[in-house]
C-alpha cells in the first residue's frame, strides 16, 4: 500500500513538472538573444566607429577609451559628497529626479482633471482647447524667466517649468480618451444612476486609461528634458548643472558620461510609466 502511494506521488510530481515545463527553453533563449544581440552589435559598432574617428590628438571629442580614463573617478564613485555642488553623479541625478517627481505629479493631477473637463464639456473644449494649443508651443525654457520673477527662487521655478512642459500632452490625450468613451457605457451609467464622481472613477478613468498613459509617457519624457535644460540656468545640485559646470571646466569626458546617465534614466522613466500603464489597463496600453 505504501509502495502504491509512493508510486502515485512520484507520478503526480512528474506530471506537475511536465506541466510546468523547463524553466529555460531553446525557444526562450533564441527570443532573448533576438532582443539583446542586435542592440549590442549596433552599440559595439558605434563605439568602434567613435574610437576610430576620435583617436586623433586633434579630434574635438575624446574617444571612448579616453572618456573611461578621464572620467574614471565619477564612474567608479558616484556617491562622493564633498559639500556644496561638489558631489557625485548619484546626488545630482537624485536632485533632478526629485524635482521631476514633484512637477510631474502636479501635472498629472491637473492634466487629468483639465483633460476630463475638456473632453466631457463641449463649451470647455471650445473655450480652453485653443488656449492650450497656443501655450503648448511655447518652449520650456521660455517659461523660466517668468517663473523666476514669480517665485524668486530656483527650486520652485524648475518645478514649474517641469509642470508647464509636461501638462499639455496629458491634457490632450486625456481629452481624446474621454471623448472616445463608448456611448453604451454612458447609457449604462445613466440607467444605474451613477453620480458624477462615481461616473468619473468607474467609467471615465478606466475607459480613457490607455489614452491617459500615452500622455503620461510623453509627459515624463518632456519633464526629464525640461529639468536638464532648466538646471543649466538655475544652478545648484542637479544633472543639468553638472553638465554645464563640466563644460565650463572643459571636462568633456564627464559631460559624455553624464549624457549616458541622462539617456538611461529617461529610458527607465518611460519604461516605468509604460509598465504601470499595462498593469492599470490590463494590457490595453502599449508598453
Amino acid at each position: 500500500m505504501a509502495t502504491g502511494a509512493t508510486l502515485s506521488n512520484a507520478a503526480g510530481a512528474r506530471a506537475v513538472a511536465k506541466a510546468r515545463g523547463p524553466l529555460v527553453t531553446l525557444a526562450g533563449l533564441r527570443a532573448f538573444a533576438a532582443r539583446i544581440v542586435p542592440p549590442l552589435v549596433v552599440l559595439a559598432g558605434f563605439l568602434l566607429l567613435w574610437e576610430v574617428l576620435c583617436s586623433s590628438p586633434t579630434a574635438g571629442l575624446p574617444a571612448p577609451s579616453r572618456v573611461l580614463s578621464e572620467a574614471h573617478d565619477i564612474i567608479v564613485d558616484p556617491f562622493f559628497d564633498n559639500g556644496g555642488t561638489d558631489k557625485g553623479l548619484f546626488w545630482h541625478i537624485a536632485a533632478s529626479l526629485k524635482r521631476v517627481a514633484l512637477g510631474f505629479s502636479l501635472a498629472v493631477v491637473a492634466g487629468v482633471l483639465l483633460g476630463t473637463l475638456v473632453g466631457q464639456s463641449e463649451w470647455a473644449m471650445r473655450g480652453l482647447d485653443p488656449i492650450f494649443q497656443v501655450l503648448r508651443t511655447i518652449p520650456p525654457l521660455a517659461w523660466l524667466p517668468l517663473s523666476l520673477a514669480a517665485f524668486r527662487d530656483g527650486q520652485p521655478s524648475a518645478i514649474f517649468v517641469i509642470f508647464i512642459t509636461s501638462i499639455w500632452p496629458i491634457i490632450i490625450n486625456t481629452a481624446v480618451g474621454i471623448r472616445n468613451i463608448p456611448q453604451d457605457y454612458r447609457n449604462v451609467a445613466a440607467v444605474i444612476r451613477l453620480n458624477p464622481i462615481e461616473f468619473f472613477y468607474k467609467v471615465m478613468l478606466p475607459s480613457a486609461a490607455p489614452y491617459i498613459f500615452t500622455g503620461l509617457r510623453i509627459g515624463v519624457g518632456l519633464s526629464w528634458l525640461a529639468i536638464v535644460a532648466a538646471e543649466m540656468l538655475i544652478g545648484g545640485v542637479g544633472i543639468g548643472f553638472f553638465i554645464w559646470d563640466a563644460w565650463n571646466s572643459s571636462h568633456i569626458s564627464e559631460i559624455i558620461v553624464a549624457l549616458v546617465y541622462v539617456g538611461l534614466i529617461g529610458f527607465v522613466l518611460d519604461r516605468l510609466v509604460a509598465g504601470v500603464g499595462v498593469l492599470v489597463t490590463r494590457g490595453t496600453s502599449a508598453a
